[in-house]
């Protein structure tokens, strides 16, 4: 119930950016209003993705969650591209993974530790996650290296510019060839690796064991397929609206901000997007189901990864706005070595909350980091 008050108080934000942009008010306060109003919506995406999975099966809910699971981060950056702010699109790829993978896992195992002095996860599906990520850092490095050496932007821009878009097409489209390929090797060929967990909930609420999971997953087949889908297409057209209020806001409310735009980009926008869904992490986590709550952080950063970013390339060529993978060399770092620290933290597919302690610690260190950056 408190939950849903929460929600339903958020949703005031809406009209509110509404007005504010209508009547000019300042720019700061317009932009802080669409970006509150975004988190409902975006949650309400997540909810109705969620209920139309139930009917359709694994395998379907997880195309749907690929399809309409990642929309607000793909109308705000599309809105963003359209506006020509490309070092914002890109600094929310980098925050909306680092986010996921640092600082959403880390206060989830900080969340779990604390009620159960150790937690044991599926190190299957941790590890593919891991080793996926990985993959989409080697196809974000190519071209920006190649960018500040071979073909060097400052020398023969036209040429080198259309050789590293062309680069950039050829490598989104093999980014999106594995995550297809990791559904279909989760869900379909080794979907026995995977659904452990998912079975013992079964089980679970078949026996009226499990309280929270229970009434969450009985909720699951209340909504019909015509309310889903009435409720995702409202929401969407809300995430428009407030993707187009918040990029027209967004350089103006920097500075007055005092903000760089990669600041605002990774640690703002990449969060907001996913803010709803990192609240189920933290009490699937308190209530020892880790593995759904690992599936959360670690899945939404391999997503944005490995489809957000790549199909933005793809968007770019439809819109005629170009887009390339080549993304400064903090962003860089900062990815390699937060998939390096998650690799590490779960290759014994055990957690406890210091663990979680030392994720959101480097979260916060990079944060800084974009903070000076710019």
């Amino acid at each position: 119930m408190t939950k849903h008050l929460i929600l339903y108080i958020l949703l005031l934000f809406i009209p509110a950016a509404i007005v504010s942009d209508l009547i000019h008010s300042d720019h700061y306060v317009t932009f802080v209003f669409a970006c509150v109003a975004l988190i409902p919506l975006s949650k309400m995406i997540g909810d109705s993705t969620e209920h139309l999975g139930s009917h359709y099966g694994a395998t379907a809910g997880s195309l749907l969650n690929v399809t309409f699971g990642n929309a607000p981060e793909l109308i705000i950056a599309t809105s963003a591209m359209n506006a020509g702010l490309f070092t914002l699109v890109k600094a929310s790829i980098t925050g909306s993974i680092l986010g996921n993978i640092l600082l959403i896992l880390g206060l989830s195992l900080i969340a779990g530790g604390f009620r159960h002095k150790e937690q044991r996860f599926n190190k299957e599906n941790t590890g593919m996650q891991t080793s996926m990520l990985f993959i989409a850092i080697i196809g974000l490095t190519i071209p920006t290296i190649l960018a500040a050496t071979t073909l060097n932007l400052s020398t023969e821009a036209n040429s080198n510019g259309q050789k590293i878009q062309v680069l950039s097409e050829l490598v989104a489209f093999i980014l999106l060839a594995v995550y297809v390929c990791g559904i279909i090797f989760t869900f379909v060929t080794h979907k026995h690796l995977f659904t452990q967990d998912n079975e013992t909930i079964e089980a679970e609420i078949q026996n009226g064991k499990t309280k929270g999971i229970v009434n969450k997953d009985k909720q699951l087949f209340i909504w019909s397929k015509r309310r889903c889908f009435m409720i995702l297409s409202f929401t969407i057209i809300g995430v428009v609206v407030m993707s187009e209020i918040l990029v027209g806001t967004v350089s103006i409310a920097a500075k007055e901000f005092g903000f760089g735009e990669l600041f605002i980009g990774a640690i703002i926008v990449g969060i907001i997007g996913n803010a709803a869904e990192h609240s189920s992490a933290l009490i699937l986590a308190a209530k020892n189901k880790l593995d759904l709550s690992i599936g959360i952080a670690s899945g939404s950063g391999t997503q944005v990864a490995l489809f957000v970013a790549p199909t933005l390339v793809i968007i770019g060529m439809i819109i005629h706005q170009p887009f390339t993978l080549v993304f400064t060399t903090f962003e860089l770092i900062a990815l390699l070595l937060a998939v390096i620290i998650l690799n590490w933290i779960a290759h014994d597919g055990k957690s406890n909350w210091f663990e979680g302690v030392m994720l959101t610690c480097v979260f916060i260190i990079i944060a800084i980091g974009f903070y000076f950056v710019g």
